[in-house]
């Protein structure tokens, strides 16, 4: 079938979309026709039958996209359907692709990158439907992804079509970006949302309990073992369980865990019983799972066991765009809790938050949230109010800094000090680094301030002005 006999349908109630995004398609030799809401296209589908694909939006008046995306699928199941939407959390591009669609496209997004994915899209017309599931209710409190920068609109994407493939997946990034979030985010919408989601951190268990923590224990198995224990496993069957910090796990559950991901088997600690379980494991670490097999302390046929996908979570600092959402998020959620009047950020508070490096990630930017939400006084949280809740030895708006990064901390303090309003930034940023300088030198020569002067390179004349003459030579 040639391109330019092909139907293609774009539904989307802003007419500038419509026409830009119909325009590029004819362009590439497609017949399209537009529609300004589901009913329109639903109407049409009853006179001239189904296209060959169908780009749809998903907020618009009447039925949104995604019940426009069940009825086609309901009446045309071999239909592909690409969902467009400027909002890709995880609930949205989760039913999407739980609904049958064939992939989600991010607003804006570029007309080469549509083009070249209606091409993609129209040979696989014949591929059968995702599979359908109903999606499991959010808990109260439910903690979820927040982003809307473009890795974690990429991440949203890979989690929503994740989430319906039987596979295991692992999750790698930096401590505190949100690994097991993501991990209960694949549960949540996948097919097993029903059963459990049953999490283990194998580095906070001591080597000589996790096999028992895992694979559970019979009556009189060890000294203490006074009855069965059901493991983990056991615990997940029909659902799914996190493993994080997989890094961490000893050398000889790495092989007996290799079996159960193989098998789907193992024996409980001191039992002759095989117990069968339907497990999806999904793993996490913080560590480089390939250097630890070049040095022998991880199985390479059971990283490639649990790597069949694998889902890079940013640092915080590599998406600061989405650090104003999330402060404000975590300070609403925060001050709710704790019965605190309602807070905000200025505008300098903010923007020092983005200049921070956060080497914590997202959970040092929730901790720092809750402080400031039980610490602060007034209902408007200023760059003042980060500097006394990070503690007396942070400089304003930065972390303290170390190591040899101190420089860039400086550019930091340097970035929100100035997005913050302050004037005479040099005289103030020269008399601290001066300051310190001189006083690390004294303190690294007992007080001795002629052999501080000359490790520093300067007169001692020059130490006295700046510090004063009242530091005296200890001893």
């Amino acid at each position: 079938m040639s391109a330019d006999s092909r139907r293609v349908w774009v539904v989307d109630d802003d007419r500038s979309v419509r026409f830009v995004l119909a325009t590029a398609l004819r362009d590439a030799g497609y017949e399209v026709d537009g529609f300004e809401d589901a009913a329109s296209a639903l109407a049409a589908l009853e006179v001239r039958g189904a296209p060959d694909l169908l780009f749809t939006d998903v907020r618009m008046p009447g039925e949104d996209g995604l019940v426009l995306l069940d009825r086609l699928k309901a009446a045309h199941p071999q239909l592909p359907v690409i969902v467009m939407s400027a909002y890709t959390d995880v609930a949205s591009t989760a039913s999407a692709f739980r609904g049958g669609a064939h992939e989600f496209l991010s607003k804006p997004f570029d007309l080469d990158d549509a083009v070249a994915l209606a091409a993609r899209a129209l040979p696989a017309a014949d591929a059968p439907p995702a599979p359908v599931s109903e999606p499991a209710p959010d808990g109260d409190g439910q903690q979820e992804l927040i982003g809307d920068t473009p890795a974690m609109r990429a991440l949203f994407r890979a989690i929503g079509r994740l989430a319906q493939a039987p596979l295991s997946v692992l999750i790698t990034g930096e401590t505190g970006t949100g690994k097991e979030l993501v991990a209960k985010a694949l549960h949540r919408e996948s097919p097993r949302a029903g059963g459990p989601f049953v999490a283990l951190n194998t580095a906070a268990i001591p080597a000589e309990l996790l096999e028992s923590e895992l694979f559970g224990h019979e009556a009189g198995a060890f000294t203490g073992a006074q009855k069965r224990h059901i493991g983990r496993f056991e615990q997940a069957h029909g659902g799914t369980l996190f493993l994080d910090e997989i890094g961490d796990m000893p050398a000889s559950l790495q092989t007996r865990l290799l079996r159960v991901l193989a098998e789907g088997e193992f024996f409980r600690v001191g039992g002759r019983e095989l117990i069968r379980v339907d497990v999806r494991v999904i793993a996490a670490t913080h560590q480089d799972l390939e250097a630890l097999v070049q040095q022998g302390r991880f199985r390479a046929d059971l990283l490639h066991r649990l790597n069949v996908v694998r889902l890079q979570l940013p640092p915080l600092r590599e998406r600061r765009g989405d650090i104003p959402l999330l402060a404000t998020t975590f300070l609403r959620k925060a001050a709710r809790k704790l019965g605190a009047g309602a807070k905000r950020f200025d505008r300098g508070a903010l923007a020092a938050l983005q200049a921070m490096d956060w080497p914590g990630n997202v959970r040092e930017l929730q901790n720092l949230c809750w402080r400031l939400a039980a610490l602060a006084p007034g209902e408007t949280i200023t760059v003042e109010d980060l500097r006394l809740a990070q503690g007396p030895v942070a400089a304003p708006g930065v972390a303290a800094a170390g190591g040899d990064d101190w420089d860039r901390r400086l550019a930091q303090w340097a970035l929100a000090a100035l997005r913050a309003g302050a004037r005479e930034l040099h005289a103030q940023a020269r008399e601290r680094f001066e300051r310190a300088l001189f006083n690390a030198a004294l303190e690294h020569t007992g007080g001795r301030r002629v052999e501080a002067a000359a490790l520093l390179g300067v007169g001692r004349n020059t130490v006295t002005r700046k510090l004063g003459p009242g530091r005296r030579r200890r001893g």
